[in-house]
């Protein structure tokens, strides 16, 4: 009889151990899980910031480029898209997406030198210029968040329980192809001594 007990007692405390240890692995993925929604909710905030910021650029170049109607077009549709980006994966896309009108608008501003001497404009620049850095770093941190929480989703016993409770992985915000790209730098057209000047 006693040994009955003490077989019931250690199955008891296996069974104890065990159920722990679920627990546990489990509160991981959801605080993992939670962590990478957070970082996400970072990056978003940055990315509808940009989208506004945008828009009132555009009303400032439409001031002396009204004819660029295609850029204005895309620069809309990528603002619609951004605020119709529900979650990372439609977010980054959407965030790519204003990416290349993005691009494209300072193309136009390139060809229209006059707005480079509009306070309103030059305003407007610093802010979306201090965006893009807001959103690189919040990138950086939304990414290393995903790397973590991949790694756990993916790492053996984690993933059986990430299976069990459909934990998927989740999506990198990859750098933007634009960033990669080295600039051009050209000083065939500078004489020497141009760019000093004489008081």
């Amino acid at each position: 009889m006693k040994r009955g007990w003490i077989w019931l007692a250690v199955v008891a405390v296996i069974v104890m151990m065990v159920a722990g240890q679920f627990s546990g692995n489990y509160n991981k993925l959801v605080a993992a899980d939670q962590g990478v929604k957070q970082r996400w909710a970072q990056v978003d905030n940055q990315l509808q910031r940009r989208a506004s910021l945008i828009g009132n650029l555009v009303e400032t170049v439409k001031g002396a480029a009204g004819q660029e109607q295609t850029v204005f077009g895309e620069i809309a549709q990528a603002r619609a898209a951004m605020a119709g980006a529900h979650t990372p994966e439609k977010g980054i896309a959407a965030a790519q997406g204003m990416d290349s009108a993005i691009g494209r608008l300072l193309v136009v501003v390139e060809n229209y030198p006059q707005l480079k001497s509009m306070e309103s404009f030059t305003q407007l620049m610093d802010e979306i210029a201090g965006t893009e850095n807001r959103i690189a770093t919040e990138r950086m941190r939304y990414n290393a968040s995903v790397k973590s929480y991949n790694v756990s989703v993916r790492s053996f016993p984690m993933n059986l329980l990430a299976n069990m409770f459909n934990f998927k992985e989740a999506p990198n915000y990859p750098v933007p192809a634009a960033a990669k790209v080295v600039p051009k730098v050209d000083f065939s057209g500078l004489k020497p001594g141009a760019g000093a000047t004489s008081k």
